[in-house]
């Protein structure tokens, strides 16, 4: 019986006995097949018409449905062949119905209790009651052509309908918001045998699995997170996605997923679904709400299972500019003026996901004006630039940072990037080629900038060398940028005033949480940058065998810009809050 109206017919006693009210039940169930048929019918002709799409990729679309059961207009969003926004224009047009505006979404209790309407039957047909209009019911739908399940929501409540348009993408958000996100449905309860690899291999083509991974991405990536992890427990499959550089507890999955999941994920990634005594890596590529998202997958065993984490690279949220990263202006022209140069090295520093190769991106976006050949080598390939040459390193056949460098000066470069400088081969095929007349960019495991010289000089490389090739380096953290919709004044402790050096006047700002940050008080991440500019007295130094502290002492404002004074900065200018400069920049 269709969840819903089992409420109904719950809810309406007058309608006679058993007998009848299955009667009705059934002649509503009948109605709606016979709808949603018309409506996937409609929506396909009516975008042939308008050359959405080509009949070629409708075809394919169809095929699809007819195997997986999903609605159409799902499908040509999950497969990239229609965007979320393209069919919510498209719906407008063919139907003169309006969006849903920013103020029309319900923020506070739902308009129809939890205990009234099944949450999965809102999901799967894509409907959300938003406000009651006097005599109106006003409706969120995905699919406006398909009516069935907003006209039960109006005979739930009582009243007429007034449908609004929206993308799958908000309406699911705000089924989460207001009625909790139901991934433990027993509907996406796949029991496996961990041991039997045809029931596995089975397994993974089940349609509940299947929606169970794309649900598990797409609520991921609507909810900003850079990470998923899975990890298994003795009683429950543990769900984290990490957020703004912060792990957060999802719905928890029951323990008979861990093998479809794990299995549906290395099957995506073209992974060895028989190992599971061993790490392995791989990558994977789904369309999102109509956009391509790369995903690295790492798979590792442990004591109840194996752990599964995504690395998600969302291109299209991805700004390559060093503004938006969150350089001030008077670093990002130092850094432009640093990659005009025609030759030398510029690092990156900092610790695992400071955002170092996104710096790097963002320098090569900067330089990519067509007219010079820029190569790359890297340990993945995180994202795919357009007009610049990239190299995935394979250890197991030999080509590693070292080997691609030394073949890449014969491919006639102007600039090169390494991954990594991780031992003195490449450190050495790095300065040779800068010494050369090339640029090099590349990144260093060091927490300052002023210890990457350090860094390379205990790998043993003569200081003479790196003083005439390094350009400049940056090190940098990643902070929480906060909320701005709901940052207000605040004034910091003694301690933390003592702590960054500031004055009583100062003032600085936290974030009160609200709607549009998850009320967390932060939306999205910002770099802490220092910058360390190689100059004749800084490459004195460097001859002099200097250590981190005393380069760092003795470089001048000029030379370097410390990363205690950006993170102030931005304090002070309402980006980021006291706690988080000092989280990443306090040495005690």
């Amino acid at each position: 019986m269709n969840p819903i109206i089992g409420n109904m017919v719950g809810h309406a006693g007058h309608w006679g006995d058993e007998r009848e009210e299955r009667g009705i039940v059934a002649s509503a169930m009948d109605e709606a097949i016979g709808t949603a048929s018309d409506a996937a019918q409609r929506l396909a002709q009516g975008l042939l018409a308008r050359g959405v799409i080509s009949a070629d990729a409708l075809a394919r679309a169809r095929s699809i449905e007819d195997d997986s059961g999903e609605d159409l207009a799902t499908i040509l969003t999950r497969l990239g062949i229609v965007s979320e926004q393209a069919l919510v224009d498209y719906f407008k047009a063919a139907t003169g119905l309006l969006p849903v505006g920013e103020a029309e979404w319900p923020q506070g209790a739902p308009v129809i209790a939890a205990e009234q309407v099944s949450v999965a039957f809102l999901r799967d047909h894509l409907v959300l009651p938003l406000a009651r209009q006097g005599d109106a019911l006003l409706v969120a739908v995905g699919d406006p052509l398909r009516t069935f399940a907003a006209d039960s929501l109006g005979q739930l409540a009582g009243l007429r309908v007034v449908r609004r348009i929206a993308t799958r993408g908000a309406i699911e958000a705000a089924i989460d918001r207001l009625y909790g996100s139901g991934r433990s449905d027993d509907a996406l309860v796949a029991d496996a045998d961990e041991d039997d690899l045809e029931r596995l291999r089975d397994l993974v083509s089940d349609a509940p699995v299947i929606r169970a991974v794309n649900r598990l991405i797409a609520d991921a990536v609507d909810a900003r997170a850079s990470d998923i992890h899975l990890e298994p427990a003795e009683d429950r499959l543990a769900v984290r996605y990490r957020i703004d550089g912060v792990l957060v507890e999802q719905p928890a999955l029951p323990p008979q997923m861990r093998a479809g999941l794990v299995s549906r994920i290395k099957v995506m990634a073209e992974l060895n679904i028989a190992e599971r005594r061993l790490p392995q890596d791989g990558r994977l590529r789904v369309a999102v709400r109509g956009h391509e998202i790369d995903l690295r997958v790492a798979i590792a065993p442990s004591i109840h299972g194996q752990t599964v984490v995504m690395r998600i690279l969302d291109k299209s949220g991805m700004a390559l500019d060093f503004a938006a990263l969150g350089f001030a202006p008077e670093l990002a022209e130092r850094m432009e003026t640093m990659l005009a140069r025609p030759h030398g090295i510029m690092l990156v520093t900092g610790p695992t996901g400071s955002g170092k190769t996104t710096t790097l991106y963002a320098a090569l976006a900067t330089i990519n004006s067509g007219t010079r050949k820029i190569l790359t080598v890297e340990d993945p390939i995180e994202y795919r630039l357009p007009g610049i040459v990239q190299t995935q390193v394979n250890p197991a056949i030999g080509l590693d940072f070292a080997a691609a460098l030394r073949s890449f000066l014969r491919q006639d470069p102007d600039v090169m990037m390494v991954g990594e400088i991780r031992d003195l081969e490449t450190a050495q095929i790095a300065i040779q080629a800068a010494l050369t007349g090339h640029g090099l960019l590349s990144t260093l495991h060091t927490n300052t900038a002023a210890g990457a010289i350090t860094r390379l000089l205990d790998m043993q490389v003569e200081p003479f060398l790196l003083a005439s090739t390094l350009n400049a380096v940056v090190a940098q953290r990643l902070v929480r940028r906060l909320c701005p919709h709901c940052k207000v004044p605040h004034v910091p402790g003694p301690g933390q005033r003592a702590a960054l050096r500031c004055d009583d006047s100062a003032t600085f700002w936290r974030g009160a949480g609200c709607g549009e940050c998850g009320h967390t008080g932060f939306k999205g991440r910002i770099a802490l940058v220092e910058f360390l500019e190689v100059d004749e007295a800084v490459a004195q130094l460097i001859l002099d065998r200097a250590d981190a502290r005393e380069i760092a002492r003795r470089a001048g404002a000029k030379q370097l810009c410390t990363m205690m004074q950006d993170g102030l900065a931005k304090a002070k200018a309402g980006l980021t809050t006291v706690d988080e400069v000092l989280r990443v920049t306090f040495d005690g």
